[in-house]
């Protein structure tokens, strides 16, 4: 979502919720979600998310080294504000209202600059549990190999079996290699389509990768609204467990 900033250059949070809106997805998973400097705040306010009433965030419980902070934490309890980040390096994930969290955590990455993944453990309605990782993977190709390994392990580790949805962007231009060799037998890329850039979509950078789940549909969401809220359009899947 590039920190909310859309093609027409212009910082509108809105936006951003609309486009969930016209979505209505059960699990999002949101790139470039803080500012990356200073607080590293929120791109869209918390108070807005809780008045869109749609989804709520997955609460990390972890929040990056900021400057000033017991100042900024006196003057948001003064002001009743909420600057905290929203995700981790950028990656958070929202949910619908009726999904419970049982686990989550903020994964560190090799990288040789800021990069992070994020990984929940989710029941949806029905009793349904499943694992969502959500990930911003590297512009090297050689940082995106380690870093796709370092979220497998992650994964791998976990005692629970369960269906396994990781999604975002990759940054990785080719279609079956790279980054996506490194992925295990039996989980699978919903064909989507290009979504980036969004006003002419030609590359598949941003990827949603199952395992354990029946892929139904996936696609590219092109909306008016999707096309000038950011570069990336959002891609979707509907899928079943």
């Amino acid at each position: 979502m590039r920190k909310a900033i859309g093609t027409d250059r212009k910082r509108n949070p809105g936006r951003v919720l609309e486009v969930l809106r016209e979505l209505e997805a059960d699990i999002v998973a949101l790139q470039e979600a803080d500012r990356r400097f200073g607080g590293r705040a929120s791109a869209v306010p918390h108070e807005l998310i809780e008045s869109h009433g749609l989804y709520k965030p997955v609460h990390l419980g972890v929040r990056h080294k900021r400057p000033m902070e017991k100042a900024r934490q006196h003057a948001e309890r003064i002001f009743n504000v909420d600057t905290r980040n929203i995700g981790w390096h950028g990656n958070a994930l929202l949910v619908k209202r009726d999904v419970e969290c049982m686990y989550c955590v903020a994964l560190e990455l090799p990288t040789l600059e800021p990069r992070g993944a994020v990984m929940a453990e989710l029941l949806l309605p029905g009793d349904r549990p499943v694992r969502v990782v959500g990930m911003h993977l590297d512009l090297s190709g050689l940082w995106r190999r380690r870093q796709m390994r370092a979220i497998l392990d992650a994964v791998a580790a976990r005692p629970q079996p369960m269906p396994t949805i990781m999604m975002g962007d990759t940054n990785e231009w080719r279609v079956a290699g790279g980054c996506l060799k490194e992925l295990p037998q039996g989980f699978r890329i919903v064909p989507t389509g290009p979504s980036f850039h969004s006003r002419h979509p030609v590359a598949m950078l941003d990827r949603i990768i199952v395992d354990g789940a029946r892929i139904d549909a996936g696609g590219v969401h092109m909306s008016p609204a999707a096309r000038i809220a950011s570069d990336h359009l959002p891609i979707w899947a509907r899928l079943s467990f």
